[in-house]
């Protein structure tokens, strides 16, 4: 593929649909920020992108949520969508689309999806006895549930007894061609633990499907099976599909038919670990009985933690939508959205504590880029009343520079198709720390009290800004206005047609440019 076509292909990337029994926290803020850095990139870069989100509004917990509090399901879900809508306007989220389940453009496609399943003979009735894990919408087998103490292995609540008759769908059929595909594309489920552990439970052994329940067991709440008005679809079921509902598929003859098509199938649904099995398994077998190609990966990353201990409301380390605020009213959403994926390796657990937000933001923003950024434009201001000066032919000790911006550019790309973001963000570092290193050896201020030296000392101070456009530029999916404030210093801004790749060739500041006096990006926190 030459870089024409890879720039005019889609990208088309998910997050999971956020439940509505619940308020949105830093692990919904988490992956839906890694998907709006990758959508932001793409973009960048010129692809033609589709970033989705949403709410799952179904199933057990929700009417049981809503019964709690008095309101109906549908009361509960509206109330609840607000908070994860305003949150990803106040995190800068640059979503697409934003599904929500109980909308009837998804809810009809769903029982297309159900209909074609059926007239396929995929789906058949039967009757269920077993447990059943309410928190995950999951039924569990005797042995499994006998190794958790009859708890929910997620949420440790005691599993529920039912009996019952179902649909199913003939999940055990595709149980070899998934082992198969999986085996044949080793990067569609990530990371590599993550695959390993869905092929070794494979192996062992799946049981059908079961994708009904009793329509009122739910007070009617749900999508109706469209074969058995006693029945509702399995909100898992129900939920999975709108990775393709959202595009307009299946074609149902409304206005939404067919609008996304060339988007699927997805580059990469962002998920938890804790809904991995639905993902890789539940929703590719399906897509194969009805002829259908699958996601090109599902990307499954690890849970937060809170100052070394699980997350609770009763010990007050909870970090709810209020405390994000908290955070980025002190920091800033920028800030925050590069902690998150800075942490950790994203795949991995982590732990949000303020002690490693301040460090980070010390030690590599307000000392490393904000540092940088501020002693260029402090001695471009002095040294050359504040006009940028030409550069030089690029000699031994520029060479590093030259070397980390250029490892950066070819990592970057290939980084982000991986969900790579601590390898992404450690080539930033690695070219922040190369210029900084390389004033330092190179000692400006020291040349510039001999005027025989001026031009040495302009081709120095044009390499650190170059540097810096450069940093700045690949940070901006990650801390976009940040970052325009930067580049608004150093008088730059790109043209509109240029992608990110473009824009990370060395040399493209003009000389002349009229930089502004620094004013501080990451004041340092005390």
């Amino acid at each position: 593929m030459d870089a024409t076509d890879a720039m005019s292909k889609p990208y088309y990337v998910t997050t999971p649909i956020y439940y509505v029994n619940d308020v949105p926290h830093i692990g919904h803020s988490y992956t839906t920020i890694a998907a709006d850095v990758l959508a932001r990139y793409f973009r960048a870069d010129g692809r033609d992108v589709r970033f989705l989100t949403g709410t799952d509004e179904h199933g057990i917990k929700i009417v049981k949520a809503a019964g709690e509090r008095g309101m109906s399901p549908k009361e509960l879900a509206d109330e609840v969508v607000v908070g994860f809508q305003e949150l990803w306007k106040d995190l800068n989220i640059t979503n697409d689309d934003f599904i929500r389940t109980s909308q009837e453009r998804h809810e009809r496609r769903v029982q297309e999806i159900i209909a074609r399943l059926i007239e396929r003979d995929e789906i058949y009735l039967g009757a269920y006895e077993g447990w059943y894990d309410e928190g995950q919408e999951e039924f569990i087998t005797e042995s499994a549930a006998a190794e958790t103490e009859f708890k929910s292995a997620v949420n440790g609540k005691p599993l529920v007894r039912y009996q019952e008759p179902t649909y199913y769908f003939r999940l055990s059929n595709w149980v070899d061609k998934l082992i198969e595909y999986i085996e044949a594309n080793p990067g569609c489920i990530q990371p590599q633990a993550r695959r390993n552990e869905v092929l070794s439970k494979l192996r062992m052994g799946v049981d059908d499907l079961s994708i009904s329940r009793l329509k009122e067991k739910l007070g009617g709440w749900g999508i109706e099976m469209p074969n058995d008005p006693t029945h509702s679809v399995y909100v898992w079921v129900d939920a999975l599909s709108n990775y393709r509902t959202a595009i307009g598929w299946p074609e149902i003859g409304d206005e939404h038919d067919g609008v996304g098509a060339q988007y699927w199938p997805a580059d990469v649904h962002l998920i938890g670990k804790d809904i991995l099995w639905f993902h890789t398994v539940y929703w590719p077998a399906m897509l194969m009985a009805l002829d259908e190609p699958v996601a090109r990966c599902v990307f499954a990353h690890g849970w937060w933690t809170a100052e070394g201990k699980k997350m609770s409301k009763t010990l007050g380390n909870f970090i709810s939508r209020e405390t994000i605020a908290e955070i980025c009213d002190e920091y800033s959403v920028d800030v925050y959205r590069y902690f998150l994926l800075r942490a950790v390796t994203f795949g991995a657990d982590g732990d949000f504590s303020h002690e490693a937000l301040q460090g980070r933001y010390n030690n590599e923003l307000a000392n490393g880029l904000g540092n940088l950024l501020n002693r260029t434009l402090n001695m471009i201001n002095r040294y050359f009343d504040g006009v940028l000066p030409s550069g030089g032919d690029a000699g031994p000790e520029e060479q590093a520079v030259l070397d980390a911006a250029d490892d950066l550019r070819q990592s970057a790309t290939g980084a982000m198709e991986n969900c790579d973001f601590g390898l992404y963000l450690d080539k930033v570092t690695d070219l922040i720390g190369a210029t900084n290193r390389y004033i330092e050896v190179t000692a400006p201020f020291k040349l510039a009290k001999d005027e025989s030296q001026s031009g040495r000392l302009g081709a120095i101070l044009y390499t650190c800004a170059e540097a810096v456009r450069i940093i700045l530029t690949y940070l901006s999916p990650l801390m976009p206005e940040t970052m325009a404030a930067g580049l608004e210093q150093l008088d730059w801004k790109a043209p509109s047609e240029q992608t990110i790749s473009d824009a990370g060739q060395w040399g493209q500041l003009p000389a002349g440019l009229k930089v502004m006096k620094p004013e501080p990006l990451f004041p340092r926190k005390q």
